[in-house]
């Protein structure tokens, strides 16, 4: 039988490593989970409750293509909320997880053969759902001046069509100001390029608002989704805004590619909007979860990080250590029953010599696995003195 060369991209790396942590945990090791980026926590009760009684009375069958008209608006609605942005909701399209939402982008911002602008380190999965469309993903090498994040001088002298930013990012946690978004966008303008802006981690920051693309400019596309501040990553609904005159190209697409996005899952995802305090007491364990690796991990001997400004991710710099974070994981696993994710997800060049972990579980999970940490570097003389 043929086959494409699209489909010839890398494996997602971190759930090779949560099949590891899988097996150990299968066969009776008590493993802590510090890779994988989502939250221990269910969808908020209210959203389950919903749910439950939709059931009773909805089919569930094909919702439109854009989405419920009630979870549109509301999601407009938030934008009001969250940063003072009047939204029309007919720009919003609910799709199915912010991956839908991707394949949706690429699909109608981009040709065959264009070159699109990341940043490295990034979200692994931007690189090869660019490839799997025959498209040319341009990792951007970011510097530790800039925390991690894109700079207009990375691109100054690069051929793009697509510049895609992440703040809050995966997998450092770190976010773009106002002056620098404003400056990305303007500099992306002048070359032509599409912006798109990832904001998947909004709601979970913990010393200043994360800026949404959309104060600056309606002339991008705008991805989120439900999975993160919402804890609702398995329901798989997210949503875009993207500009007017775009909306039906979306819909066109989206018609043929989905149909729609799960309709028990948009039920959920309406009712989630209104669990603040629920969602809150979520953030203020994730609050105090950063806190303790923010102390904990330079103890244990990773102490070269760019704290982050959101997410639940802290990146680590192990290069004085290895050169091969694939291999170091796995000692880690084997040794301390710890699993972290390796660099190499998130950045092809210098992933060898850093390391993901994330503090999205349970506080007394995140205590237990910095205790192991410590040890495991301890017996290495690694830890901090």
């Amino acid at each position: 039988m043929r086959d494409s060369r699209r489909g010839d991209v890398d494996p997602f790396i971190v759930m090779d490593v949560m099949e590891a942590a899988r097996q150990a945990e299968a066969a009776g090791r008590h493993i802590i989970h510090m890779e994988v980026g989502q939250p221990g926590t269910p969808a908020p009760h209210g959203a389950r409750a919903a749910v439950g009684a939709a059931m009773q009375s909805d089919p569930m069958g094909y919702t439109v293509a854009l989405g419920l008209p009630a979870l549109r608006a509301r999601i407009a609605r938030l934008y009001a909320d969250w940063y003072g942005v009047t939204l029309d909701p007919a720009r919003v399209i609910v799709t199915p997880g912010s991956s839908g939402a991707f394949l949706l982008a690429f699909t109608a911002l981009f040709d065959a053969g264009d070159r699109v602008a990341i940043g490295a380190p990034g979200y692994p999965s931007y690189r090869q759902i660019l490839k799997g469309l025959s498209l040319e993903p341009i990792d951007l090498e970011t510097r530790p001046e800039n925390r991690l994040q894109p700079a207009p001088g990375d691109f100054a002298d690069l051929d793009i069509q697509g510049l895609l930013v992440a703040s809050p990012a995966n997998p450092t946690g770190t976010m773009l100001d106002r002056p620098a978004m404003a400056a990305l966008i303007a500099a992306a303008q002048a070359k032509g390029a599409a912006f798109i802006s990832d904001e998947i981690y909004h709601g979970i920051e913990y010393e200043a608002k994360a800026v949404t693309a959309l104060e600056i400019t309606d002339d991008c596309y705008v991805i989120n989704s439900f999975s993160k501040y919402f804890s609702m990553t398995g329901w798989r609904v997210g949503w875009m805004v993207v500009p007017e005159g775009h909306v039906r190209k979306i819909e066109r697409l989206a018609q043929n590619m989905f149909i729609c996005a799960p309709h028990v899952a948009q039920v959920a995802a309406l009712a989630a909007m209104d669990c603040d305090d629920e969602l809150q007491a979520n953030l203020a364990v994730y609050a105090e979860n950063r806190r303790l690796m923010l102390d904990g991990l330079p103890k244990a001997g990773f102490d070269r990080i760019a704290p982050p400004d959101g997410a639940f991710y802290v990146y680590a710099d192990v290069s004085h250590i290895t050169d091969d974070s694939l291999s170091f994981c796995r000692e880690i696993l084997d040794e301390a029953g710890v699993a972290v994710t390796p660099g190499l997800d998130f950045d092809p060049v210098r992933g060898g010599g850093t390391l993901r972990f994330s503090y999205a579980r349970s506080t007394a999970d995140i205590r237990e696995g910095l205790e192991r940490l410590a040890r495991f570097m301890a017996r290495r003389g690694l830890a901090a003195g």
